[in-house]
This record gives structure tokens, C-alpha cells and sequence, in this order.
């Protein structure tokens, strides 16, 4: 969420920030509301002083005049009337600054999409193979590690079934990536719930936003996550933390549950799109003076899975018109897939800034006595599975149609 103080103090280069991102929100509605409700606050105020007064003169009177007593009646009735107008007023107020994205910040490159997104740094070379590599969808029939059929036969289409060593890679690519982040890292591990109340989803920027992509159980209001994301965020909803506590470093494996919404005929092949998929999340929690040199160390966490299962990848900076919702500065990581034929994004590495502190009130304070202030939140898949998963059976493929292990992952992957 946006600050209101920056949008009324500021709202022409609120504006020119928005219009960055491509987005044409009208703020002059904000603006007139907030103006609304603080005239409101004014009223009420002054009528409290009022009512106040009258007290006063009532509680010093012995004789209980009838029109000073009707008068605190009248005045606790007005006051009474505009404490509802304004709880109004300023539901709608946060109901419009909930629908605003975050602002870019000053590094990100300007465009329009994705086709202006600039690539940063890229590691490893595609293997050349002296035959032609398969995509993973025949890979892992051709193996019988990947079940499409049965799959759809238990949940639809999106879904699939990941069988014997399939299901073996998944869970040590999953521990692996896990116990680099926390030996190595220095991440604490979070096993969060994979279902989580409205106010966590509207706190993280889910909601009300993105409904429309999430899951959701009506009787007990759960929400199913869509990322590891939603629970760190709000593990410290509420909360002031000592400056000394900062950086606090989680990272959280978790099933993750979207509705994904595509075109007819867009990636209908293999297991890149579902509605469900694993991922390893890392997220951060730091100063705001820390925040732009933690996302570079964010991205080089995520950078090190990639080098250390040896997989040509780069890295993408997102311009201004593919940011993401509660973003200021992302950078993709995609891995190549040389059966696809395509560089498949495996970490979306984001600095949130104070957009999620705001909403989901995760303050610091600077030292002992100093006035609370909001942290900076950061984000990003360390990695996100299926994909890693394409991009090992595809770059590990083999002429007989056998694929080999990453070294790393011997020690995951070896009888017990």
C-alpha cells in the first residue's frame, strides 16, 4: 500500500510512477476522499472539544441546567453520527489504496512489457547435443516418471503425476535447495500453514487484487497460498521488531495453489503451468537503507542453485511495465531448457520496499525509544519447481534417452 501522506504531498510524480508501470489509476478520487475524510476528523474533533467543554460546565454547575444537559446529548448524538461517516470514508479510502501498485523504483529500466525487460548477466553455455534433445513431456513418459494421463484422471487438466525417480528428483531438488539456503545462506527455516486467513492474503497484496486467482474455502474463510510468500510476510503482521533482530532471512518449502488463467493453445504441453507446484521460497525482512543491497545478495542465493546443478541460466531485470503488483525492482532468473527450446523463469527476485509493511503494519524501531518505522520486505523462489525439475531431465538428457543426475544431488538420490 502506498503512504496517503506521499499521494496528497505528492501526486504528480505519484502519477508520472504509475503511468511507468502502464497503469491509468484516476488519483483524483483518493485525493477527493482523503480530503473528505479529513474535514470529517476535523468536525468530529471540534465537537469533542464542545462536548468537553460542556462537561466541564456541567460537572462544575450544581444545579444540572436541562439545556447544557441536552445540549451534550445533542452533541454526543452529532458526534456519534460523524464517527460512523467517517469509519465510511475511510473504508473507502483504504478500499481504493489497496487496488494501487507499488512505485518503481529510480534504477528500473523504463518500458512497456516484457519485450523491454534487459538482461543482465548471463552464466554457462547451452549444451550442444549430437543429437536432437527431447522436450520433458517425452522424456518423462519415455521413463515412466511423469503420469499425464493419470494425472487428469484424478484432478483435470494442469495436473500430472510424478512417479519412482520422478518423485525422488522433486523431493531431493526440494531438500537440496532447502539445505544450501539454510547452511550456506544463513536462512532460517519456516514450515508455515498452507492455508491462511483474508487479512494475511490482503497484507502480502493478494487481496483484494488477485482473487480471482486464488483458491479459497467459503466456510471458514481459508485461503489456500499461492506462494510461500503470503505466510512470511505476516509471520510479523502487527509487530514492532528491534532493529538489532534485522535482517531477519526465512526461507519456506510449501505447495503453491493458483488458478492459472491462459490461452487456448499458450503452454499446454508438459508441466511448466498448473494449479498446483512446489517451491522453495526465500523472503527478507530488513532496514530500508539495507533493502537494495539485500535484493542484490537475494538474487545471488537463488543465482547459486542454478550454478551449483551447473544449468546455463541468466538473469533479467523487469522494466517498469512488467513489475509485479507489490514490487519496486525485480529481476527474473531463467534457466534454459534445450527440449523446449526456451528460458523458463524459475526465480522472480523482488524488493517490495515498505508496500507490504504498510498493509500488513510490520514496523522496526531505529533504537530504544525511537518512533516505530516501517521495514523493508523482499522476495523471491529459491527456485520454483516444476521447472528446475524440466531443466534437470532436459539439459541431463542423454542419447539413450536416460537422463543423469547433477552431481549435488547424489547424496539425495542414493539408496538408503
Amino acid at each position: 500500500m502506498l503512504d496517503i501522506k506521499l499521494i496528497r504531498e505528492n501526486p504528480g510524480s505519484v502519477r508520472q510512477a504509475l503511468e511507468k508501470r502502464g497503469d491509468t489509476f484516476v488519483l483524483d478520487d483518493i485525493l477527493k476522499i482523503d480530503e473528505d475524510y479529513r474535514s470529517l476528523l476535523r468536525q468530529t474533533e471540534e465537537l469533542r472539544a464542545k462536548h468537553n467543554q460542556a462537561s466541564k460546565q456541567l460537572g462544575q454547575s450544581k444545579e444540572k441546567p436541562p439545556e447544557l444537559i441536552a445540549q451534550m446529548r445533542q452533541l454526543g448524538e452529532q458526534i456519534s453520527s460523524l464517527q460512523q461517516q467517517t469509519k465510511e470514508v475511510k473504508a473507502q479510502l483504504d478500499s481504493l489504496l489497496l487496488e494501487l501498485p507499488n512505485i518503481p523504483h529510480p534504477s528500473v529500466p523504463l518500458g512497456k512489457d516484457e519485450s523491454d525487460n534487459v538482461v543482465v548477466r548471463t552464466w554457462g553455455e547451452p549444451k550442444e547435443f549430437s543429437f536432437k534433445p527431447l522436450p520433458h513431456w517425452e522424456l518423462g513418459e519415455k521413463l515412466g516418471i511423469i503420469d499425464f494421463e493419470r494425472g487428469v484422471k484424478l484432478s483435470g487438466t494442469r495436473f500430472y503425476v510424478l512417479k519412482g525417480l520422478g518423485a525422488r528428483l522433486q523431493r531431493a531438488l526440494i531438500s537440496f535447495m532447502l539445505d544450501v539456503h539454510v547452511n550456506e545462506h544463513g536462512y532460517k527455516e519456516i514450515y508455515p500453514p498452507f492455508m491462511v486467513k483474508r487479512e494475511c492474503m490482503v497484507g502480502s497484496g493478494n487481496l483484494p487484487k488477485f482473487g480471482d486467482n486464488l483458491y479459497h474455502d467459503e466456510e471458514d474463510d481459508f485461503w489456500f497460498i499461492p506462494t510461500a510468500e503470503v505466510p512470511l510476510t505476516n509471520l510479523h503482521r502487527d509487530e514492532i521488531l528491534s532493529a538489532d533482530s534485522l535482517p531477519l532471512y526465512y526461507v519456506a518449502y510449501t505447495p503453491c495453489f493458483r488458478r492459472e488463467k491462459m490461452s487456448a493453445g499458450k503452454d499446454i504441453r508438459g508441466i511448466k503451468r498448473g494449479h498446483q507446484f512446489d517451491k522453495v521460497e526465500l523472503y527478507k525482512l530488513t532496514t530500508p537503507e539495507s533493502s537494495d543491497e539485500e535484493l542484490e545478495k537475494l538474487v545471488a542465493d537463488a543465482e547459486d542453485i542454478c550454478q551449483k546443478l551447473d544449468i546455463p541460466h541468466h538473469v533479467v531485470q523487469l522494466c517498469t511495465g512488467d513489475l509485479g503488483f507489490a514490487a519496486c525492482k525485480t529481476y527474473d532468473i531463467e534457466m534454459w531448457a534445450p527440449g523446449c527450446a526456451e528460458w523458463l523463469e524459475v526465480s522472480s527476485c523482488s524488493n517490495c520496499s515498505d508496500f507490504q509493511a504498510r498493509r500488513a503494519n510490520i514496523r522496526y524501531r531505529p533504537e530504544p525509544g525511537a518512533k516505530p518505522q516501517l521495514i523493508h520486505t523482499l522476495n523471491g523462489s529459491g527456485l520454483a519447481l516444476p521447472r528446475v525439475l524440466i531443466a534437470v531431465l532436459e539439459n541431463y538428457q542423454q542419447a539413450d534417452g536416460t537422463v543423469l543426475i547433477p552431481e549435488v544431488l547424489g547424496p539425495y538420490l542414493r539408496a538408503t
